[in-house]
């Protein structure tokens, strides 16, 4: 464990991508900065999950010298369709002058570059969190102490919570998808030259995402037929995947596969007495579209940007976390409430329905302005940022 620190401007607890992002985008600036992890430096090493990262994603890790070129695949175009009906949208890098809408990089690749800037005099791993006592001045943190002993006592002017999703607190709200996204890599037959494909099916939406010459597969089916996609040898489960497809899309072998239940999950206050909420632990989103994860980045960078505008030296002044939280109001309910409507509008087969998908799919590629107004906002989060 690094060295002691009793007081500290800022503590961030989590060590995560969000949480480093944060810690990142506050050096060298007036605070003093603490971040905290229970789990030991590295633990992220053998992580293997798939993150689909938007172009506007690269865009902030640049900016914080923590973008490493070589380890994400780039997305240059995503094919938009439904299974058993018309339409189909395709929204294309090259309309917005950009290399890629977005990258595919396997999470501990990012987590070691995020790492490898944060000063280990900085962080505090091996160490939960064992309770938060507020008081007028400050909050103080008890931890574990870790390897190091018994518990000890952290002081700090802000609490950032970047870690774990929302929990069962009267201040979240839950909507159960009544989903589980089963995921696994597949090779594919032919190349998958940049594409990703979002399919929308009567279960729910299937991600294809470029990762290397494989594609990451995400699949949002119900429990029961989670359990049973889990349990299909490699030859059934690969004709499960291909006959949502109809043809368009074939493979030739797979790597193990893994499930989790889906929810929205979102905290109503993002701030608190001396405690703000960033990432994970203030929303979890559908995994459709991939924007729950680029919205926390977000969260972290426009968090930084409120407190290096802070006129006030105290990092938790209520004031700051209101801006914040009212700063962060149009992007996080936009995001949330696009990728809910699609899940909802899609994960069923009413022939209704049906017609007005594929109206809406046809019109979003025969409209470049609308196709524009949304891909951006994908890129770029509502705000359109940067």
């Amino acid at each position: 464990m690094t060295e002691t620190i009793d007081a500290v401007d800022i503590a961030i607890v989590g060590a995560g991508p969000v949480g480093m992002t944060l810690a990142l985008a506050l050096a060298g600036g007036p605070f003093s900065v603490l971040l905290i992890d229970s789990r030991r430096r590295g633990a992220w090493a053998s992580d293997p999950r798939a993150l689909a990262l938007s172009y506007g994603t690269r865009q902030l890790l640049e900016n914080l010298g923590a973008w490493n070129v070589n380890a994400g695949t780039p997305i240059e175009t995503i094919h938009v369709s439904q299974r058993s009906g018309f339409g189909r949208t395709l929204i294309d890098a090259a309309d917005y002058d950009i290399p890629a809408l977005g990258y595919v990089m396997r999470y501990r690749d990012l987590a070691a570059n995020l790492d490898a800037r944060i000063e280990s005099s900085r962080l505090l791993n091996e160490c939960a969190v064992i309770a938060i006592r507020l008081a007028r001045e400050a909050a103080e943190i008890t931890l574990d102490g870790g390897s190091d002993g018994g518990p000890r006592c952290i002081s700090a002017r802000l609490v950032v919570h970047a870690e774990g999703t929302p929990g069962n607190d009267p201040d979240v709200r839950v909507y159960d998808y009544r989903q589980h996204a089963v995921v696994a890599e597949v090779r594919p037959l032919a190349a998958h030259v940049r594409r990703a494909w979002e399919r929308f099916t009567p279960d729910g939406p299937l991600a294809l995402l470029p990762l290397g010459q494989d594609y990451a597969v995400v699949f949002s089916v119900p429990p029961e037929k989670a359990s049973e996609l889990l349990q299909l040898d490699e030859e059934h489960f690969l004709a499960a995947l291909r006959a949502p497809f109809g043809g368009h899309v074939d493979f030739v072998g797979s790597g193990s596969r893994a499930s989790f239940p889906l929810a929205l999950r979102i905290r109503q206050q993002l701030s608190a007495p001396r405690q703000v909420w960033i990432g994970n632990a203030a929303q979890s989103l559908h995994p459709v579209s991939g924007q729950g994860f680029n919205l926390g980045l977000r969260d972290a960078w426009e968090l930084a940007e409120t407190l290096r505008t802070n006129i006030s030296s105290d990092a938790g002044e209520a004031s700051t976390l209101a801006t914040y939280a009212r700063r962060r109001r149009i992007d996080r309910s936009a995001s949330m409430a696009f990728t809910d409507g699609l899940v909802r509008l899609f994960s069923n087969d009413l022939g209704p329905l049906r017609v007005v998908r594929g109206l809406g799919l046809l019109t979003l590629d025969l409209l470049p302005p609308l196709r524009h107004f949304v891909a951006r906002r994908m890129i770029w989060g509502a705000r359109a940022w940067p």
